[in-house]
């Protein structure tokens, strides 16, 4: 994968009421108001418990290259995430620890590599959310290029700078700001609902879907 030398030092951040608008929402729920189709996909996995909820601030880089990583971290704000396309590379992990901790000192709300990171025992213990495709000891070269607030790609996600980022143990969704008010409104209409449900399962054993057999007879088959 090629990096070019874009280095864009500030973008259009949505209003933080917006993207608090979805904090201790899960993920399926707005997935489920988007056409379930908005998951990076299963390839990046949580390195730890912490949920995650921010801003993308993206940053591409050579595979196995960290250098604009460095310049990223300085440059993000609080509340933002880190979005890292190292497109793919499972052979040198971009970020390990002491970078970790360095972005959570400065407040920003968490990484995504797609690629490798080090260091797992410790981020696994750490209140900072990192998503990542896996792990490698193998340090990151810091030769460069690389690029700022441009378009990505992570796992099967385009992500824009500026675009709300939501993970939890499922995954991660990418939220473009400009759907983000109805979409939150929406999720939080569906966690009503499956709440309910669950109080009609678990105090009357009771979990009706009629649709089931709508569906069924529409295929052909006999109600006996």
């Amino acid at each position: 994968m090629s990096a070019g030398k874009t280095l864009n030092r500030t973008i259009a951040r949505p209003d933080p009421a917006l993207v608090e608008a979805f904090r201790g929402l899960p993920s399926a729920n707005v997935d489920d108001c988007m056409e379930r189709m908005a998951a990076v996909g299963p390839r990046l996995l949580p390195m730890n418990k912490a949920p995650l909820l921010g801003t993308a601030f993206t940053v591409r880089v050579p595979q196995g290259d960290n250098l604009m990583v460095h310049k990223a971290m300085d440059l993000a704000r609080p509340g933002d995430v880190l979005v890292i396309d190292a497109g793919g590379c499972m052979n040198r992990s971009i970020l390990g620890g002491l970078m970790t901790q360095y972005c959570r000192a400065r407040g920003l709300a968490g990484i995504v590599v797609d690629g490798c990171v080090r260091d797992r025992d410790e981020l696994a213990e750490m209140d900072f959310p990192v998503y990542a495709c896996g792990t490698s000891p193998n340090g990151p070269y810091k030769n460069g290029p690389g690029e700022l607030n441009v378009p990505v790609r992570i796992g099967e996600q385009a992500v824009r700078p500026g675009d709300i980022l939501l993970g939890d143990a499922d995954g991660l969704i990418v939220i473009p700001p400009e759907e983000a008010a109805a979409l939150a409104a929406a999720a939080r209409r569906v966690a009503e609902k499956e709440r309910a449900i669950l109080d009609g399962i678990l105090r009357r054993q009771q979990y009706p879907r009629p649709w089931v057999d709508e569906k069924l007879a529409g295929l052909g088959y006999e109600n006996r």
